[in-house]
Protein backbone atom coordinates (compact mmCIF):
# COMPACT_ATOMS: atom_id res chain seq x y z
CA UNK A 1 0.00 0.00 0.00
CA UNK A 2 1.13 3.52 -0.74
CA UNK A 3 2.39 5.41 2.34
CA UNK A 4 0.17 8.40 1.52
CA UNK A 5 -2.90 6.16 1.51
CA UNK A 6 -1.93 4.72 4.90
CA UNK A 7 -1.42 8.18 6.37
CA UNK A 8 -4.74 9.34 4.96
CA UNK A 9 -6.53 6.33 6.44
CA UNK A 10 -4.86 6.87 9.82
CA UNK A 11 -5.94 10.51 9.87
CA UNK A 12 -9.44 9.52 8.83
CA UNK A 13 -9.71 6.91 11.60
CA UNK A 14 -8.41 9.33 14.23
CA UNK A 15 -10.99 11.90 13.11
CA UNK A 16 -13.71 9.28 13.15
CA UNK A 17 -12.85 8.39 16.74
CA UNK A 18 -13.35 11.96 17.89
CA UNK A 19 -16.71 12.12 16.18
CA UNK A 20 -17.75 8.71 17.47
CA UNK A 21 -17.70 9.95 21.05
CA UNK A 22 -20.47 12.41 20.26
CA UNK A 23 -23.33 9.95 20.49
CA UNK A 24 -22.65 6.29 21.18
CA UNK A 25 -20.13 4.04 19.47
CA UNK A 26 -20.68 5.42 15.97
CA UNK A 27 -21.40 9.04 16.79
CA UNK A 28 -24.29 10.92 15.28
CA UNK A 29 -25.25 11.87 11.76
CA UNK A 30 -26.39 10.23 8.54
CA UNK A 31 -24.60 6.95 9.25
CA UNK A 32 -26.27 6.46 12.61
CA UNK A 33 -29.70 7.95 11.92
CA UNK A 34 -30.33 6.78 8.34
CA UNK A 35 -27.92 4.16 7.05
CA UNK A 36 -27.39 2.04 10.21
CA UNK A 37 -30.05 3.10 12.74
CA UNK A 38 -30.09 -0.33 14.42
CA UNK A 39 -26.37 -1.11 14.36
CA UNK A 40 -25.45 -3.94 16.71
CA UNK A 41 -22.31 -5.47 15.24
CA UNK A 42 -18.88 -3.87 15.36
CA UNK A 43 -18.63 -3.64 11.58
CA UNK A 44 -21.99 -1.81 11.43
CA UNK A 45 -20.71 0.73 13.97
CA UNK A 46 -17.51 1.19 11.94
CA UNK A 47 -19.50 1.72 8.73
CA UNK A 48 -21.89 4.11 10.49
CA UNK A 49 -18.98 6.10 11.94
CA UNK A 50 -17.29 6.16 8.53
CA UNK A 51 -20.49 7.43 6.92
CA UNK A 52 -20.90 10.04 9.66
CA UNK A 53 -17.34 11.25 9.21
CA UNK A 54 -17.70 11.55 5.45
CA UNK A 55 -21.09 13.28 5.39
CA UNK A 56 -20.61 16.75 6.89
CA UNK A 57 -21.16 15.49 10.41
CA UNK A 58 -20.21 18.83 11.97
CA UNK A 59 -23.32 20.34 10.39
CA UNK A 60 -25.45 17.68 12.09
CA UNK A 61 -23.78 18.29 15.43
CA UNK A 62 -24.01 22.07 15.21
CA UNK A 63 -27.67 22.08 14.20
CA UNK A 64 -28.71 19.15 16.44
CA UNK A 65 -29.82 17.14 13.41
CA UNK A 66 -29.82 13.42 12.72
CA UNK A 67 -29.51 12.06 16.23
CA UNK A 68 -26.98 14.70 17.34
CA UNK A 69 -29.12 16.33 20.01
CA UNK A 70 -27.37 14.33 22.72
CA UNK A 71 -24.01 15.65 21.60
CA UNK A 72 -24.69 19.14 22.88
CA UNK A 73 -22.84 19.51 26.09
CA UNK A 74 -21.99 18.27 29.53
CA UNK A 75 -25.57 18.14 30.83
CA UNK A 76 -26.57 15.66 28.12
CA UNK A 77 -23.51 13.57 28.89
CA UNK A 78 -24.34 13.66 32.59
CA UNK A 79 -27.93 12.61 31.95
CA UNK A 80 -26.77 9.69 29.79
CA UNK A 81 -24.28 8.69 32.48
CA UNK A 82 -27.02 8.75 35.11
CA UNK A 83 -29.19 6.56 32.89
CA UNK A 84 -26.43 3.96 32.60
CA UNK A 85 -25.27 4.06 36.24
CA UNK A 86 -28.34 4.69 38.42
CA UNK A 87 -27.66 2.02 41.04
CA UNK A 88 -24.04 2.94 41.69
CA UNK A 89 -24.85 6.64 41.55
CA UNK A 90 -27.64 6.20 44.11
CA UNK A 91 -25.26 4.38 46.47
CA UNK A 92 -22.59 7.06 46.08
CA UNK A 93 -25.14 9.87 46.43
CA UNK A 94 -26.39 8.47 49.73
CA UNK A 95 -22.80 8.60 51.06
CA UNK A 96 -21.93 11.89 49.36
CA UNK A 97 -18.81 10.38 47.81
CA UNK A 98 -17.65 7.70 45.43
CA UNK A 99 -16.41 6.99 41.94
CA UNK A 100 -19.78 7.34 40.18
CA UNK A 101 -20.47 10.66 41.91
CA UNK A 102 -16.98 11.92 41.01
CA UNK A 103 -17.52 10.91 37.39
CA UNK A 104 -20.87 12.68 37.29
CA UNK A 105 -19.24 15.84 38.66
CA UNK A 106 -16.53 15.65 35.99
CA UNK A 107 -19.07 15.13 33.21
CA UNK A 108 -21.02 18.16 34.39
CA UNK A 109 -17.85 20.24 34.43
CA UNK A 110 -17.91 20.86 38.17
CA UNK A 111 -14.72 22.69 39.11
CA UNK A 112 -12.57 21.46 42.00
CA UNK A 113 -13.58 24.46 44.11
CA UNK A 114 -17.26 23.49 43.79
CA UNK A 115 -16.92 19.73 44.23
CA UNK A 116 -17.72 19.78 47.95
CA UNK A 117 -20.86 21.86 47.33
CA UNK A 118 -21.89 19.46 44.55
CA UNK A 119 -21.45 16.39 46.75
CA UNK A 120 -23.34 18.02 49.63
CA UNK A 121 -26.20 19.06 47.32
CA UNK A 122 -26.50 15.57 45.87
CA UNK A 123 -26.42 13.95 49.29
CA UNK A 124 -28.94 16.34 50.84
CA UNK A 125 -31.31 15.85 47.88
CA UNK A 126 -30.96 12.07 47.77
CA UNK A 127 -34.60 11.44 48.79
CA UNK A 128 -36.01 13.61 46.01
CA UNK A 129 -33.60 12.29 43.38
CA UNK A 130 -33.81 8.56 44.03
CA UNK A 131 -37.40 7.69 44.86
CA UNK A 132 -38.56 4.14 44.21
CA UNK A 133 -40.40 5.24 41.06
CA UNK A 134 -37.71 7.65 39.82
CA UNK A 135 -36.23 7.17 36.39
CA UNK A 136 -32.80 8.50 35.48
CA UNK A 137 -34.52 11.45 33.84
CA UNK A 138 -36.44 12.19 37.04
CA UNK A 139 -33.26 11.98 39.11
CA UNK A 140 -31.43 14.23 36.66
CA UNK A 141 -34.20 16.86 36.72
CA UNK A 142 -34.24 16.77 40.51
CA UNK A 143 -30.47 17.17 40.59
CA UNK A 144 -30.40 20.13 38.20
CA UNK A 145 -33.27 21.77 40.09
CA UNK A 146 -31.37 21.41 43.37
CA UNK A 147 -28.20 22.75 41.74
CA UNK A 148 -30.08 25.77 40.40
CA UNK A 149 -30.99 26.68 44.00
CA UNK A 150 -27.33 26.73 45.08
CA UNK A 151 -25.38 29.91 44.25
CA UNK A 152 -22.11 28.03 43.68
CA UNK A 153 -23.70 25.40 41.42
CA UNK A 154 -26.13 27.52 39.38
CA UNK A 155 -23.54 28.19 36.71
CA UNK A 156 -23.39 24.49 35.79
CA UNK A 157 -27.08 24.16 34.94
CA UNK A 158 -27.51 27.24 32.81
Amino acid sequence: MDIRFRLLMALFLVGSGAIANANGPAGCGVGTAVVFPDANEWHEHVLAATTNASSLNTVSMTANLLNCDSANGPLKLAEAFMNDNMDQLAADSARGQGEALNTLAQLMGIEAADTAAFRATVQSNFDSMFTTEATAGDAFRSLTEAMSQDKALQKYVG
